[in-house]
């Protein structure tokens, strides 16, 4: 079965990307980080080599920003659409599956989401019917489904720390297998960017910018 990872992204401008970390790096420090991880995280997917890959947008693709970002041309794009988290995550997860493809979602929060582990979760569908990378805020970066489920979508409590258990929770309620693997770093809030590469902010004003691995 063909794996398609779908990004979901926010358009990184000042003021409405990474607005948890305004207080540490500025309105356009903030922007200029959440563009660089969308660009590294769209370069990991695609180095993946392992299906297509998708941006799923929100505002629409038809917004000026993204025509200024140095995005490849393999990419494919979508939209969000309207509702909340779950609902947009949802919509993409069963218009995916229903077309016959796996699916790996992920954000653009995670830079240590590498084409190594985008690999290694696109492997672990193959004898798996789900597949998860938790984060240590008790999130996931990563989700991967061979088949549509919308308990996982629906009621839950996005961007908070019981996401990756109730998700993982309704998994093995329906009797899925799901392959859990270690837990990494989003970028979120102020304290979290020690977790960033090395070299990503010389200026960051924290006491060490160390690379996760």
């Amino acid at each position: 079965m063909a794996v398609r990872i779908v990004i979901f992204a926010k358009v990184p401008l000042a003021g409405v990307a990474k607005t948890r970390l305004i207080p540490a790096l500025g309105l356009q420090g903030s922007a200029q980080l959440a563009k660089r991880l969308l660009i590294h995280t769209v370069e990991q997917a695609l180095a993946a080599n392992i299906g297509p890959t998708e941006l799923c947008v929100s505002p629409s693709t038809l917004h000026s920003a993204w025509q200024e970002l140095p995005l490849p041309a393999a990419l494919a794009w979508s939209e969000q659409g309207q509702g909340d988290l779950g609902e947009r995550l949802a919509r993409a997860s069963q218009r995916v599956t229903s077309s016959g493809e796996s699916i790996l979602l992920i954000g653009s929060d995670c830079p240590s989401l590498t084409a190594e582990r985008l690999r290694e979760a696109a492997l672990a569908l193959e004898c798996h019917d789900t597949c998860m990378v938790p984060v240590s805020d008790g999130g996931y970066a990563l989700l991967g489904m061979n088949r549509h489920l919308p308990s996982i979508f629906s009621d839950m409590l996005w961007s908070t720390d019981t996401v990756a258990r109730f998700t993982r929770q309704r998994i093995l309620a329906q009797e899925w297998s799901l392959k859990v693997f270690t837990p990494l770093h989003d970028i979120d809030e102020p304290q979290d960017l020690r977790h960033l590469p090395a070299g990503w902010l010389p200026h960051c004003g924290v006491s060490h910018c160390g690379a996760d691995t």
